[in-house]
Parts: C-alpha cells; sequence; structure tokens
C-alpha cells in the first residue's frame, strides 16, 4: 500500500508531440486503429475487427452518460466576457431533477476571466423555444477552485436543461487548443449516450457506431450500461511529486438492478468499455463491502473514497460484494444505485471486476495512465511505444487499444 501512495509521477512520463494529439476525429469513428495488447503481445488492428477479440457470451459494460453543454457565457456592462463552466449540481444536487429546475438551478461551478467579476449579478437575455427569458447568474462562495453559482430565470416554461441546450457551448477539453465547433455537438458524443451529466466524453465510447455494436451482439457478447458523468477534474494534472498528494474528484455513478445481476451472472467478470466504466466497476466491489458491513447505509455513506481500496482488504469474493449490492436494493425497493466514487486505481491495485479493457491513449503523467499501468502490470511502455513508433493518434479524438493482460 504504501509503495502505491509513494509512486512518482514522473515516472509515468513520454514524449507527446503536439502533432500527435488528435485535433478531429476521423470521418468514420469505427475506421481508428486499434491497438491489441494480448498477453505482453502488441499487434495492430482496426476497430472494426473488435469483435473478432471479443468471445461469445462475454459481457461488455459501457457507458451511456452523455455530455452537456455546460459552458455559458455572459457578457458585463463594461464588455467583458464572463465563462461559467457548469461542473456538479448542488441544489438540487440530483443531476435529473437540477435539468428539469423552471427557475433556480445551483451548480458549482468554474468561471472564466474571474478577475473581472468583482460583484453582483450577471445577466444575458436569451429566447428560449420561442419564450424570451433573463437568465441571471450571482455568484456565491468559493469551494477550492470552483464557485456555487445561482442561476435564476423568469420563464417557468423553460427549464435548466432546456438553456444549456440552446446557449450553452460543449466542453470540448482543454488540450485540443481550438474552439468548440458544431460538428463536435455529435461527434463529441458516444452513439449511445443517454443520461446528461457529463462535462467530458467517455472517449474509448467514441469509436463505436452502430456497425460494430450489432457486430459483437451477433458474435453473441453481452451489452450492459452503466453511468458514470465524468468530471472536470478527469483532466486535472497530477501536480504533487508523488500520487499521495493528488486529490482525486468525485464523480457521480449510477448502476441499474439488471446490471448487478448481469454482473452476477457472469461470476463479476467484464469487458470495460472506457477508464470510466472501469471505475464504476472496481468501485462496485468496495461499496458491496461496505454494504456488508453497514446493511442500512444510506446510498452517499456507499461513496467510494480514492484510498479505500488500499486501506481495507475485504475477504468477501466478488460474487459475495455484488450479491450484497443486490440484497441492499430489494430491501430498499430501487431499481438503480446512486452514489459517487473517488477510487484511484494505480499499480498496486488489485482489479476485481474487469478482464478485458478498451481504452484510448492517455496524457502523459495522468492518474488514467497509472490505471492502466496497474492492469497491464506496469508494461505500460510497451504499449505507448509501439503506439508512439506507428503512427497512432493520441487522447480524446485518438485511436484506442484493446488490453488483454
Amino acid at each position: 500500500m504504501e509503495d502505491t501512495r509513494h509512486i512518482k509521477i514522473s515516472d509515468y512520463n513520454y514524449p507527446l508531440p503536439d502533432e500527435r494529439i488528435a485535433k478531429f476525429p476521423l470521418p468514420a469513428r469505427d475506421q481508428s486503429k486499434l491497438l491489441v495488447y494480448r498477453h505482453g503481445e502488441v499487434s495492430e488492428s482496426v476497430f472494426t475487427s473488435l469483435p473478432d477479440y471479443i468471445e461469445p457470451g462475454e459481457l461488455m459494460i459501457f457507458n451511456n452518460t452523455k455530455v452537456i453543454q455546460a459552458r455559458l457565457h455572459f457578457r458585463k456592462e463594461t464588455g467583458a466576457l464572463i465563462e461559467i463552466f457548469c461542473l456538479e449540481p448542488v441544489q438540487p444536487n440530483d443531476y435529473a431533477l437540477n435539468f428539469q429546475q423552471t427557475s433556480h438551478s445551483a451548480w458549482l461551478c468554474m468561471i472564466g476571466n474571474l478577475k473581472k467579476w468583482k460583484e453582483g449579478p450577471l445577466h444575458r437575455e436569451m429566447t428560449v423555444k420561442g419564450k424570451p427569458l433573463t437568465l441571471t447568474a450571482t455568484r456565491g462562495e468559493c469551494h477550492g477552485t470552483s464557485h456555487w453559482i445561482d442561476f435564476t430565470w423568469n420563464n417557468p416554461e423553460v427549464t435548466f436543461a432546456d438553456i444549456l441546450e440552446m446557449f450553452g457551448e460543449l466542453p470540448i477539453p482543454p488540450y485540443l487548443n481550438r474552439e468548440t465547433q458544431e460538428s463536435d455537438k455529435e461527434t463529441y458524443q458516444t452513439v449511445y449516450s443517454k443520461i446528461k451529466g457529463s462535462v467530458a466524453a467517455p472517449t474509448a465510447g467514441l469509436h463505436f457506431t452502430q456497425r460494430v455494436l450489432d457486430a459483437l451482439q451477433k458474435k453473441g457478447a453481452d451489452l450492459e450500461e452503466v453511468t458514470l458523468h465524468v468530471g472536470a477534474g478527469t483532466f486535472k494534472p497530477v501536480k504533487s511529486e508523488e500520487i499521495e498528494g493528488h486529490e482525486m474528484h468525485t464523480e457521480y455513478i449510477s448502476v441499474s438492478r439488471q446490471t448487478i445481476e448481469k454482473l452476477m451472472a457472469h461470476g463479476g467478470r467484464a469487458v470495460a468499455v472506457g477508464t470510466t466504466s472501469v471505475r464504476t466497476l472496481e468501485s462496485l466491489y468496495y461499496i458491496g463491502a461496505t454494504i456488508s458491513l453497514n446493511p442500512d447505509a444510506s446510498q452517499e455513506e456507499l461513496h467510494v473514497s480514492q484510498w479505500q481500496p488500499y486501506d481495507t482488504h475485504p475477504s468477501l469474493t466478488v460474487t459475495e460484494a455484488l450479491q450484497h449490492i443486490s440484497d441492499y436494493m430489494n430491501r430498499h425497493q430501487i431499481d438503480a444505485l446512486h452514489t459517487s466514487t473517488q477510487i484511484i486505481i494505480a499499480p498496486g491495485y488489485d482489479y476485481k471486476i474487469v478482464k478485458k479493457m478498451i481504452t484510448n491513449f492517455h496524457q502523459p503523467q495522468s492518474t488514467l495512465l497509472l490505471l492502466v499501468s496497474a492492469f497491464v502490470k506496469g508494461d505500460w511502455h510497451t504499449i505507448y511505444d509501439y503506439a508512439l513508433a506507428h503512427d497512432f493518434r493520441f487522447l480524446s479524438y485518438g485511436d484506442s487499444s484493446l488490453l488483454m493482460p
């Protein structure tokens, strides 16, 4: 455990020239390159061949979160442009309820050009669904690098979701170094996105087309979904020398009763599409362990803390942990588990549920690179050296890999 806390992030660096970062996706999503890592050997294919590597009956888990148009722009009377980036709903703190609000909604937000917003509310006149309204943003207390922002508007026929849909801007990753374009509204969503709440796409899913999904089902794969709303913290660089000093961001997850039952039927083994699905699935084991010790815990109390996997050593099997979740859902008569996770997966972590992983190529010195390294038992250099030498495209709009340690 101590070894994991004292991992030096500088050991997870590699040269990534700007020209290797894909600024736009390929015209056909499923024509991206696929690096296949199997038992230490690396080969190269195309994403449409993914079903060739999936066994009949394998369970694949996708993250069905949808990226919201989370950036709102206001212009002060002085002419200064203020950007408000909605990160996380706080009043109400449930995403679905917050989007349905018709007069007031509060979020934790990052603020661009904060120094120009000294005091007083900001106003923006807009027309939504043919109805004129004034959207007002009032700044509240500071929470670390975020601020509490109260949004109010004077038309009860318009929801906050309507306002974001009409006047929000899609938040593409900062490392693309470009403005959001109209095409991003489609290309920066997975074809199976459903549940609004992310401020960044679960990018491994961007390669899937209906053609690939149909081919997987034809092969006999069992396709299931979870929801993890990706926060802006996913881009937060590790600034501490050792990872012990890095605070992971909290992300909100939702897992249905059906998915838990499917996982149990598959012996607690799954193929994870993307690191967000990985974090959700691996968190389930620790949620089950918490329930085993505290059967009456609230869903908020089932939160998985950053170091929980390293500080606790449950003796439960994966199936037992999932059974505890199933029993909990039955007792509380809930069809979906709603809680949150701060899990950090780094070398020294023992994977419980994920047996294969589909993922993109991640930034140097990032927590996502640590997660991959933990999965391939430290052999990440083999994968990344190959990708760099063979013209793979990197980061959100880049190519992908299938990891089978």
